[in-house]
C-alpha cells in the first residue's frame, strides 16, 4: 500500500499494510531532529521519519504582519503573541487581549477581522505534488478552535464565563472564527482537486479529569457548527481529525454523530482515554490518531519500554484500520531525542526498514 492508501484504509475501518503513522513536535525538537538526520525543513523529517502524512495549507499573502523587537508579532486575528519561556521551552503566548473590552456585538462588528482572500490558494496544487504517494491533510488545530482562539484575544477566564452565560460577544465572534475557516478550507480543497484527504481542525473540551463544560452546552454552542464544517469537508470527499486535548470520552459518542472521521490526541494519562479500552468500546465508529503517551511517560520511558507500547499500540488499537499512531500531543522539549527516534524506528522495523532511522 501507499501510506495514502494505508491512511483511507485506517479511516474506512479495513485493516492495512501497516498501521499509519504521524509525527506532530514542539519547534525545539524539530530543531533536535533536524541536526540529526542533517535536515532543514519539516517535511524532510517527516521523509526521514517515514511517516503517512503530509501537511499542506495555502501561504499568507495578505497584509503585513508587524512584529516587534521583543519578539512578539500580530496574527491574522489581530492580537499578538510572543514566545515566552517555560520550564523547558518556549510557547507562542498572547500579551495582547482585544477582544476582552467588548460588552457589545457592535464593539465586536467593528473590528479588523481576517479575510480568506489573504492566501494564496494557486499555491495548492503545485504543494501537493510535491508528495506523491502521501496522505495529504489541510488544517491545523486552530481551524475552528472557538475555545482556545477566542481566549487568545479575550482571556481564558473570561472566555469561561462567556460560555456559561453564552454571551453574544463570545458568539459572534465564534461565528466570525465559522465563517472565515468554512471558506479559508473549503477554498483549499476546491484548489486540490480531490487531493486532500484529510482536514485537520481542533478544539480543546476536556481537562485531565473530564470535561471542560456539559455536553448540553456542546449540542447548543458547538455541534452544529462541528456537523456544518464537517459536512463541508466530507462534500469535497475528504476526513476530518479533530484535536481535542483532555478528557473527552463523555463527547465521543456526540463527536460520532456530527460526522467527526477520527479524534486526535488520545492522552492516556487523562481520565478515561486509555486508548485500549476506547477501541473495544467505539471500534469502527471513529478513528483514533494518537495515543503514544508525550505527556511525561516518553520523557521518561526506556527505548525498549518505547518499542514495546508503539508494537501493542499497532497491533491492539490498529487492528481492522481505525487508528492512525502519533503522539498524544505535540512532542515536548524535554523530550530525548532518542525516544523520539524509538517511536518511528519500531515502526521501520514493523514495515521491514529496520535502522533506517538512526543514519544519518
Amino acid at each position: 500500500m501507499t501510506s495514502r492508501e494505508r491512511v483511507q484504509a485506517s479511516f474506512a475501518h479495513t485493516q492495512p499494510d501497516y498501521t499509519p503513522c504521524d509525527y506532530f513536535a514542539t519547534p525545539e525538537i524539530n530543531q533536535g531532529l533536524m541536526k540529526h538526520f542533517a535536515v532543514d525543513s519539516e517535511d524532510q523529517i517527516r521523509d526521514r521519519l517515514g511517516t503517512d502524512i503530509r501537511y499542506v495549507n495555502p501561504p499568507y499573502a495578505g497584509p503585513e504582519l508587524p512584529s516587534s523587537a521583543d519578539g512578539s508579532y500580530m496574527t491574522i486575528w489581530g492580537f499578538r503573541r510572543r514566545p515566552t519561556a517555560n520550564e523547558y521551552g518556549e510557547y507562542d503566548e498572547s500579551v495582547s487581549w482585544p477582544y476582552a473590552e467588548w460588552k457589545t456585538v457592535e464593539q465586536a462588528e467593528a473590528f479588523d477581522w481576517p479575510s480568506p482572500d489573504w492566501f494564496d490558494y494557486e499555491a495548492i496544487p503545485a504543494l501537493c505534488k510535491q508528495h506523491p504517494g502521501a496522505a495529504i491533510s489541510a488544517g491545523m488545530f486552530a481551524v475552528q478552535d472557538f475555545i482556545n482562539g477566542v481566549a487568545f484575544g479575550r482571556g481564558v477566564e473570561q472566555v469561561l464565563i462567556d460560555i456559561a452565560l453564552e454571551d453574544p460577544v463570545f458568539l459572534y465572534i465564534v461565528e466570525r472564527r465559522q465563517q472565515f475557516f468554512m471558506e479559508f478550507i473549503e477554498r483549499t480543497l476546491q484548489a486540490a482537486k480531490g487531493r486532500i484527504d484529510m482536514v485537520l481542525c481542533g478544539d480543546d473540551l476536556g481537562t485531565q479529569r473530564g470535561l471542560l463544560i456539559r455536553p448540553e452546552t456542546f449540542d447548543r454552542l458547538f455541534a452544529p457548527k462541528k456537523k456544518e464544517f464537517f459536512d463541508l469537508v466530507h462534500s469535497y470527499g475528504a476526513r476530518i481529525s479533530h484535536h481535542c486535548c483532555g478528557s473527552s470520552r463523555e463527547l465521543i459518542p456526540r463527536f460520532i454523530d456530527v460526522g467527526m472521521d477520527a479524534l486526535q490526541t488520545i492522552q492516556p494519562q487523562a481520565a478515561g482515554m486509555n486508548p485500549y479500552e476506547l477501541k473495544k468500546q467505539f471500534a469502527g465508529q471513529i478513528t483514533f490518531h494518537g495515543a503514544v503517551d508525550a505527556q511525561g511517560w516518553l520523557q521518561k520511558a526506556s527505548c525498549e519500554e518505547i518499542a514495546k507500547e508503539v508494537d501493542r499500540l499497532m497491533d491492539e488499537v490498529g487492528r481492522d484500520g481505525g487508528y492512525i499512531l502519533s503522539p498524544s500531543h505535540n512532542i515536548q522539549p524535554d523530550t530525548p531525542i532518542e525516544n523520539v527516534l524509538a517511536i518511528y524506528d519500531t515502526v521501520a522495523k514493523r514495515r521491514n526498514k529496520p535502522n533506517l532511522l538512526m543514519r544519518q
